[in-house]
């Protein structure tokens, strides 16, 4: 007997159009090949962002603002200031990305307890050919070894910690008595029809804290006792598809809030 389908699950809350529904059972290699698509998607997303940034940078890198040091004033720099110390932590976690993925993209196949004794002394090379079928790596049995599951929470949680970085950051500019940020489709107030709530900005924040909150979460799965734990394996299910979601979200609302955003020169706010 192999693991559940602990990747197929978070794969099934597809990033890219929300929770759909996967064919149950199968192979241990479909989950690792779905796992590999939402990999895919949260790449693509993450190259629009870094895409919108620059263009950003483009177009209202030369604005004069000013820089906060613990929420003070501190000196004046350039708009391109800002956008490059949110964009250069997204370089970095597309970098780990791609270093991430040939670990996290194996086969498993370990049989009923991890060591392959079914396959009478030819365990790795039937392991070896079906991970060159399903177009995976080659790997040990990894049951009870957790790791790459809390190496790609940990990736998840680091990336929209980056993206509510910047959600931070713009909704204080968007304050009133700051303005150095103006954003389109912002959110209305029924009460105050002045204003225009940094809504993506605010949703930027509430789902790094969240992601932050659920890695910690999945990674007591990696106290999986024995040969296999179906506690952790629960846990995992339990965790890291909401997990994925909250990361793609994040990737489409930071898309959308870039391309809807100016930023405003202080020596000529009223």
């Amino acid at each position: 007997m192999n693991e559940p389908t602990t990747a197929a699950r978070a794969a099934e809350a597809s990033p890219a159009r929300g929770a759909c529904p996967a064919r149950p059972g199968g192979p241990r290699g479909r989950s690792a090949r779905r796992l590999g698509a939402v990999l895919a998607e949260l790449s693509a997303r993450l190259d629009e962002v870094m895409a919108a940034l620059e263009r950003l940078k483009a177009k209202d890198g030369h604005v004069a603002l000013m820089a906060v040091t613990r929420m003070q004033q501190a000196l004046p720099f350039r708009a391109s200031d800002r956008i490059d110390g949110w964009l250069k932590p997204l370089e970095r976690h597309k970098d780990r990305l791609a270093q991430m993925r040939p670990r996290l993209l194996v086969v498993q196949l370990g049989g009923a307890v991890s060591n392959r004794v079914a396959f009478q002394e030819r365990g790795d090379e039937v392991g070896a050919a079906v991970a060159l079928r399903l177009g995976l790596r080659p790997a040990e049995p990894w049951h009870n070894a957790r790791d790459r599951i809390a190496e790609l929470a940990g990736w998840l949680s680091m990336l929209t910690g980056a993206l509510g970085k910047i959600g931070q950051d713009v909704a204080l500019m968007a304050q009133n008595e700051i303005g150095a940020v103006r954003l389109a489709g912002g959110g209305g107030s029924s009460a105050m029809a002045h204003k225009v709530n940094p809504v993506a900005a605010e949703v930027l924040v509430a789902l790094a804290r969240y992601n932050a909150g659920s890695v910690g979460t999945l990674h007591q799965a990696l106290v999986h006792e024995n040969e296999r734990s179906g506690a952790a394996w629960t846990l995992e299910w339990l965790v890291l598809p909401q997990m994925a979601i909250a990361a793609g979200a994040a990737l489409a609302n930071t898309l959308r809030m870039l391309d809807g955003m100016h930023f405003q020169d202080m020596n000529e706010r009223a």
